[in-house]
Parts: structure tokens; C-alpha cells; sequence
């Protein structure tokens, strides 16, 4: 395995040229198939932006596992899986909305968020933004550090959030927003969690948490997150998987799970739609 310095390296360019790659197909963009439900979409931009992140990591890592959110899982022999979301929040890419990203991470160990190590990751989001991170070493900002130190009370938090596209699901989702409303500053919906990870780490948002993510929606916006001084667990404190993600300043972080456990979070361990 190379080290760090040369898989963030890897991932900052991945994430870079595919964000220009979609965002110059953005105009032609159109719906090619659904998943879980009849509003959860792929649009010919995922698949032509998964096969250009599989093409060029065939070039520069060929002996890598691949994971990606559109193709089959590629086997490997070194160790380091590459976790892909070609667009993060297709359905904000679709509508012309800012709030979408390209996401890629290199992790070793077990590809699953729960046993794997996540090393690097890039998330090039919709506003030309890139954010990055390596283990043990930072994050960053399109290249400048990116660290915080200080969080509300709960009381003044603004909270992100996110919904499946199984409606029985957004329902039960919806009564834990209900529920936590009048305990925050208020919540943001803004629709691609790797998105919303990074605005934790920036600040933007004080706090995060989600239902039934797949993995390569947070595998790198989770490392930023962690490499900027954020705390990124599971509602048991163990690590953040496909139930449940909750991101939040060290401090802040159990009051916010214990108002979330109150709200009946901890009773909705949905894993996501196939």
C-alpha cells in the first residue's frame, strides 16, 4: 500500500475531475432508472461519472478493491478499498440545486463503515468547494486547514438531517423531526449527507444525523468531519454505519444522541432500500 499522503492525493484528483465532468453534463442531465422507489433516481450523469472514477483508478491503483454506489464490487489485492458516490444528492443535481457532491475515499480493512478505517477522502461538492482529509493528518478546505473548537447548547444547535426515499420510512423520519424541533435552533434538510458532513466540519452546521445512509454516501465526509474535531458515531457511541450517523462536536455530542434517543431514534434501525 502507498501511503496517505499519495491515496488523499489520489482521491483529491478523482473527486476533482468528476466534479467538472458532471457539472459540464449537468444541462443534458436526464433520468435513466430508479432504485428503491419511483422518486429515487439515477440519471445518466451517476453512470457516466462511476465509470470515469473506475476507469481512472484501473489507471493509477489497477490492484485496489472498488466500491461504488453504481457498479458491482471489484475485488483486490492490497488492502485499500476505493468507496465512490458518483453524485451525492442526484435529486438536488437534477433540480439545478447546489446541494450535491462527488465523494471518494480510500479505506483499509473490511468494506464495511463499521470494520474498515477510512485513510482519505475528497468531496467536491456543486459550489466548486473541495474538501479533504487524511487520517491523523487534517482536514481541509480547498487546501486550507479546517478545524473546530466550539459548538452551541443544544437548545441553539442547527441540526442537518436527511430522509430515505421509502415513504413509510420518511414518514417515521419525520416524527423524530417533529419531535426534535422544539429542542434546536432549527433543522436543515439540504439533501446529500457528504454535503452535509462537511458543513459540520466547517461550522455551517453544528450538528448532523441520518437514517440509513449507504456507505459511500459518508465514508470521506465522515474522515473530514473527524479530522476537523468532529465526533462521528452510532447512537450506541461505536462507529457511525448504515443505521445511524450522528455528528456533532465531542461536548455536544450525548446530549444531542440523548435527544434523539428521547425523540425514538434508537427504534428506527432501518438499513437502506436495495
Amino acid at each position: 500500500m502507498d501511503g496517505t499522503d499519495d491515496l488523499l492525493a489520489i482521491a483529491r484528483t478523482l473527486a476533482t475531475e468528476t466534479s467538472r465532468l458532471i457539472l459540464d453534463g449537468r444541462a443534458a442531465a436526464t433520468v435513466s432508472a430508479t432504485k428503491s422507489s419511483d422518486i429515487d433516481i439515477v440519471t445518466q450523469m451517476d453512470l457516466a461519472a462511476e465509470a470515469h472514477l473506475r476507469a481512472r483508478l484501473e489507471q493509477l491503483r489497477p490492484d485496489d478493491a472498488v466500491l461504488g454506489e453504481e457498479g458491482r464490487a471489484k475485488p483486490g489485492a492490497t488492502g485499500v478499498t476505493w468507496v465512490l458516490d458518483p453524485i451525492d444528492g442526484t435529486v438536488n443535481y437534477l433540480y439545478g440545486l447546489p446541494h450535491f457532491a462527488v465523494s471518494v475515499a480510500a479505506v483499509t480493512g473490511p468494506a464495511t463503515p463499521a470494520a474498515w478505517t477510512a485513510q482519505a477522502g475528497a468531496v467536491a461538492d456543486g459550489t466548486g468547494t473541495l474538501w479533504s482529509a487524511a487520517r491523523g493528518r487534517g482536514a481541509w478546505r480547498d487546501g486550507q486547514p479546517l478545524r473546530r473548537r466550539d459548538a452551541p447548547p443544544l437548545s441553539q444547535t442547527l441540526l442537518g438531517t436527511g430522509f430515505q426515499y421509502v415513504a413509510e420510512r420518511r414518514e417515521r423520519q419525520g416524527q423524530i423531526v417533529a419531535a426534535m424541533l422544539g429542542q434546536v435552533r432549527d433543522i436543515r434538510r439540504l439533501g446529500a449527507a457528504a454535503v452535509d458532513l462537511c458543513l459540520v466540519a466547517a461550522g455551517s452546521l453544528d450538528a448532523y444525523y441520518e437514517h440509513g445512509l449507504h456507505s459511500w454516501d459518508f465514508a470521506a465526509a465522515a474522515l473530514i468531519a473527524q479530522e476537523a474535531g468532529v465526533r462521528v458515531a452510532g447512537i450506541d457511541g461505536g462507529p457511525g454505519d448504515e443505521r445511524l450517523l450522528i455528528a456533532a462536536m465531542p461536548h455536544a455530542w450525548e446530549p444531542l444522541r440523548d435527544a434523539l434517543v428521547s425523540a425514538g431514534a434508537d427504534r428506527t434501525w432501518d438499513r437502506p432500500s436495495p
